[in-house]
Parts: C-alpha cells; structure tokens; sequence
C-alpha cells in the first residue's frame, strides 16, 4: 500500500512539475484544411501525367469505366460463396471495352488502358461475367478477393 502511496505522490509531482509543458502538448492544434475536391476531376484526369504501373484496384479507380458495386475479402470458400449467380469465367485472351476503357485479359492478369493511361492488374487474376456485372477474382495463396463491377453509366 505504501509502495502505491509514493508511486502516486511522485506521478503527481512529476505532473506539476511539468504542468505547462502538458498544457502545450494536449492543447487543441489548428491544422489546415485539406484542399476541396475539384469537380469533374478523376484519377488520372491531367493529361500530360498518364497512370502507369500495378494496381489490383485498377478498375475502382477509373469510375468512367466501371463502377465498383462491392469487394470481399477472405479465404477463398468466402469469396466463391459471394460470386454472383450466373456468372461463367471470361477466356483468356478477351478484350473487353467499358466506356473509355479497354481491359485485356491474358494469361493471368489484365492490362486496362485508357487513353495514355495503361495499369496492370497483377497475378493471379481471373475475370467472371454475369448479366451485366463484370467479377474480379485475384487470389494470394489461401485468401482471396472479390471485386463487382457494373458499367458505369457516364
């Protein structure tokens, strides 16, 4: 009991010691707002920066294309389980055009171009059709993810 008594005394005591170095450090702080959107702008929308590189996400990041309607993540049993009705595996060497877009489907991943924009989903990738919905698969080992897309309406 005692060993608490002092241990209190001298937490408190540090802390009136300290009691405008405290008062500094949990102050409320202004930071500047972050910039506003400007409307009508999209990823990739400067033409003289054209997007380049891997990115699994490629095709939720260019809404004038597609509009991504949901995503799962878990082991593949849990994925497979939220694959819409229907939905039947896209060949292989497909190009597909969603609006400016065009997705082609080799081996087992895809290159979505728009414009001088050119984005590579990487493996392991496979492409599902639906009515009206295009489905994303890529898997990493026992997990996976699910990715829904309907064209976008632009």
């Amino acid at each position: 009991m005692s060993t608490c008594i002092v241990l209190s005394i001298a937490v408190f005591a540090t802390a009136w010691n300290n009691r405008e170095l405290i008062k500094i450090m949990i102050a409320p702080t202004t930071l500047p707002a972050p910039p506003k959107p400007q409307p009508g702008v999209t990823l990739g929308a400067r033409p003289d920066v054209p997007l380049r590189g891997d990115a699994p996400w490629a095709l939720s990041a260019l809404p004038d294309c597609l509009h991504e309607a949901t995503v799962s993540r878990g082991t593949l049993g849990y994925v497979h389980a939220k694959m819409p009705p229907g939905a039947s595996e896209v060949a292989r060497g497909t190009e597909l055009h969603y609006g400016p877009c065009t997705i082609s489907y080799t081996g087992d991943e895809a290159i979505v171009t728009r414009g001088e924009d050119r984005l590579r989903i990487p493996p392991h990738l496979k492409l599902y059709m639906a009515v009206n919905i295009l489905v994303l698969l890529r898997t990493t080992g026992p997990a996976g993810e699910l990715r829904t897309y309907t064209p976008s309406r632009n």
